[in-house]
């Protein structure tokens, strides 16, 4: 019973001492983001893009498209593409997503979780962003403001200049008078049709 008893707690000790005995990622050598090393001559753990290289699908090269902004950092105050019927179309889908749970679906910033206690944000229809140019619109998208954060990774900036364009929609159907109306739809609205 004697040796059986040593037998046992010789087991123990060995899976004991087996279980504390890990080598996971965790514990391999590697240096921290931006760490200095004593490793490369310029004294920085972290290497730098080799020139003319870019990531797969991140050549950003049109300025303007993808910042809202001029090559010399103006807001662009026209769209860098066509807006037609399907962009707005597309725009309304990704504003309904993204933009109306703080905005709600018509812009005016009464959105579903402002009604449960987020900070309010502006209405659309105030004259500051009905003026704005629609560079703003996409660069607040893009890079946030406020309470507002940045939605540059979750969109597109295809869907962000879409949206942009829905978003002048919904100002200007907020704004809009019977002159706006096609003559025969006018006519209609006025009761004459």
């Amino acid at each position: 019973m004697n040796a059986r008893f040593s037998r046992a707690v010789l087991v123990a000790i060995a899976l004991a001492l087996c279980g504390g005995c890990r080598q996971d990622m965790h514990d391999q050598p590697k240096y921290k983001t931006l760490a200095a090393s004593r490793f490369f001559p310029d004294g920085q753990s972290a290497r730098p893009l080799v020139l003319g290289t870019v990531a797969r699908n991140h050549l950003d090269d049109d300025v303007e498209f993808y910042s809202g902004k001029t090559a010399a950092g103006k807001l662009m105050d026209v769209f860098p593409m066509a807006v037609t019927a399907d962009v707005l179309k597309r725009g309304q889908e990704r504003f309904n997503i993204y933009c109306s749970p703080c905005h709600d679906r018509t812009g005016g910033g009464l959105g579903m979780v402002v009604r449960r206690g987020f900070k309010q944000p502006p209405s659309l229809h105030i004259e500051r962003l009905r003026q704005a140019p629609p560079g703003h619109l996409f660069d607040v998208m893009t890079s946030g403001f406020g309470a507002m954060p940045d939605y540059r990774s979750p969109v597109p900036a295809s869907d962000r200049w879409a949206i942009a364009a829905y978003i002048r929609v919904l100002q200007r159907s907020q704004q809009a008078t019977l002159a706006d109306a096609p003559p025969e739809e006018a006519a209609k609205l006025q009761g004459g049709g």
